[in-house]
């Protein structure tokens, strides 16, 4: 396809998003990968980019991912669910055999109502959202005592950590692997090496919940500036809470915290990804401020697009 076609299929969809949501982001150009094309009923086409992503036996990505991911990136301009219907079409017919540790993926803004009912004639569900809270932090009384993690606190931070995975799993997100404690304890340690904020929240002096987050700055040319506006972004990594604590009040504390530390008068907002079908997420991350900006449709494995 001409680039001055996709040139114009962005600017439309730029228009198109800017009425769908105010807090998307411009469009970013597609990234690299074979382009799909596929026509409209009055002649008009639209296009997609499709990546594929391998993630090794052991990756931090596995807790949450199919190893084998093919992903649509669609550049549809205005034409919304039609450009998206079209696409699928031609996705299917194209798409690859793929083994049983494979999914495809669309990512699409979630206030986009039109796109919903060609992505689950498809197959796809709504398994994770990407979520933004802005404004200032607004805090209420603690439930628990909260401290900052160290690094003698790793093993103690993995155990809280695999308790989310081993949720998520239950509810479509997560994937407990074999070696799954020793993955996550790898990824805690990193981030806890690298100085990346992390804290535990107590009662009693045991530890009944964790948070993970750290700043990021959407800028030109960054992963983040692909998914929220310009600027300087609390991300919310991981909070898990001990069943045995869930509607107590740790989670909102455990944020309270986040907010108060990481969310300043130069902050644009916080960000983080939940799964819908996870029946405590919705309410709880609502309660916080948090609202779906991007929807990630996903089907395991791939070979299930219909």
């Amino acid at each position: 396809m001409l680039p001055v076609i996709l040139d114009a299929l962005l600017r439309g969809q730029a228009a198109r998003f800017s009425g769908v949501d105010p807090l998307l982001p411009e469009p970013a150009p597609p990234p690299e990968g074979p382009v799909l094309t596929a026509a409209l009923p009055g002649g008009e086409r639209v296009a997609g980019v499709v990546t594929r992503t391998l993630h090794p036996p052991g990756a931090a990505q596995t807790l949450w991912s199919a190893a084998d991911v093919r992903e649509l990136h669609p550049i549809v301009g205005s034409s919304g669910a039609a450009g998206i219907e079209a696409l699928l079409r031609r996705w299917r017919q194209v798409l690859e055999p793929a083994g049983q540790d494979s999914a495809c993926l669309v990512t699409w803004p979630s206030r986009d109502a039109e796109a919903t009912a060609p992505l689950l004639a498809h197959g796809f569900v709504p398994l994770t959202v990407l979520a933004v809270r802005v404004g200032r932090a607004r805090t209420g009384p603690g439930a628990c005592a909260v401290r900052r993690a160290t690094l003698a606190d790793v093993d103690l931070l993995a155990e809280l950590a695999m308790a989310e995975v081993e949720y998520a799993a239950m509810v479509g997100g997560g994937i407990v692997r074999d070696g799954a404690a020793a993955i996550k304890r790898g990824t805690v340690a990193r981030h806890l090496d690298r100085g990346d904020p992390t804290w535990i929240a107590e009662r009693d002096g045991v530890a009944v919940g964790m948070v993970e987050a750290w700043e990021t700055e959407a800028h030109p040319g960054s992963w983040a500036r692909t998914r929220v506006r310009a600027g300087r972004w609390a991300f919310v990594n991981c909070l898990s809470v001990v069943e045995s604590a869930r509607g107590t009040g740790v989670g909102r504390t455990l944020m309270d915290v986040v907010h108060s530390a990481l969310v300043g008068p130069r902050s644009a907002g916080s960000f983080l990804y939940y799964n819908p079908p996870n029946p405590l997420s919705p309410t709880f991350w609502a309660r916080q401020g948090y609202r779906p900006l991007w929807t990630v449709w996903e089907l395991r494995p791939a070979d299930a697009l219909r």
